[in-house]
């Protein structure tokens, strides 16, 4: 069906005439025949036959026109429900964001958020993968990463630093026994990852053996403090659990930056707009728990 000639049927039975129904929508009368007689042909039926007085209808269009406003109708509703909503403070917001970020730091400015905003949900994605933003997989991206590509826009609010970091009972009993590069000292480690084995071999312990393949960060934070050995973390991780400590002799990497980021077509969305500005303003406030020290 050639949705576009629904309108014209109507606009000829209320206006009488091709003419009139032309005036009446902004169109043309070739373009108002031309989409009458689709729809005629489309249906297989006579719709208008002309009298003196303009265009009347026939049997068949009598019998479609109380259809044709009902379409109509449903449409204005649907059209009505959904006007002006993207200048509201409501409805939902899918947000992305790893899961330590999310479980640590994101879950307060969430919670505050939507006390301040009760019409506004948010659908919270946890992974370690990285929605697509210009698929429409996410609304809002909170990503730590080295740089950003496609049509994402957003904010770039602060380094991320990583460290290596291990409890402190477990350094006070495994350091002094270790060879000059790590020798008698274990990593948790997360399997083949090539650039987490690199950040290994840069390290100031390349020899340390590295034990396990666990791929969960949150698992390794809690590894780490239980004594099980060296974790790569991010620092904000020692703020939050003093029983962690920075290795001796290693530095943060601060190649990683903070966003947040969205959909360009989304900036107009008011409920989107204000949660963006929360959170960056948030996220700014806490801004030494992310660069750590």
């Amino acid at each position: 069906m050639d949705w576009k000639s629904l309108p014209a049927f109507l606009a000829v039975a209320r206006q009488g005439s091709l003419r009139a129904a032309a005036e009446a929508t902004g169109g043309t009368h070739a373009t108002m025949r031309r989409q009458v007689e689709s729809l005629e042909a489309q249906l297989g039926a006579q719709l208008f036959q002309r009298g003196a007085d303009g265009l009347r209808l026939t049997a068949a269009g009598r019998r479609l026109l109380p259809q044709a406003l009902e379409a109509e109708a449903a449409l204005l509703k649907g059209f009505n429900a959904v006007k002006g909503l993207d200048r509201e403070a409501a409805g939902r917001i899918r947000v992305s964001a790893d899961p330590m970020t999310a479980h640590f730091l994101l879950a307060p400015v969430i919670s505050d958020f939507c006390a301040l905003y009760p019409e506004i949900d948010i659908e919270l994605r946890l992974s370690f993968a990285i929605d697509s933003i210009e698929k429409l997989e996410t609304d809002v991206s909170v990503r730590h990463v080295l740089e950003v590509d496609g049509e994402a826009v957003g904010r770039k609010l602060f380094p991320l630093s990583i460290g290596i970091f291990a409890a402190r009972d477990y350094l006070d009993r495994a350091l002094p026994k270790a060879g000059p590069k790590g020798q008698g000292l274990e990593w948790l480690g997360y399997g083949p990852q090539a650039d987490l084995l690199e950040f290994i071999q840069n390290s100031p312990y390349p020899k340390a053996k590295v034990r396990h393949a666990i791929t969960d960060p949150e698992m390794h934070l809690h590894l780490a403090r239980a004594g099980a050995g060296m974790a790569i973390l991010a620092a904000w991780t020692q703020a939050r659990f003093p029983e962690l400590q920075r290795v001796p002799g290693t530095q943060l990497d601060e190649r990683r930056s903070t966003w947040v980021l969205l959909h360009p077509d989304l900036r107009r969305v008011r409920r989107v707009r204000l949660f963006v500005d929360y959170l960056c303003a948030a996220l700014v406030e806490r801004r030494a728990e992310f660069i750590g020290g």
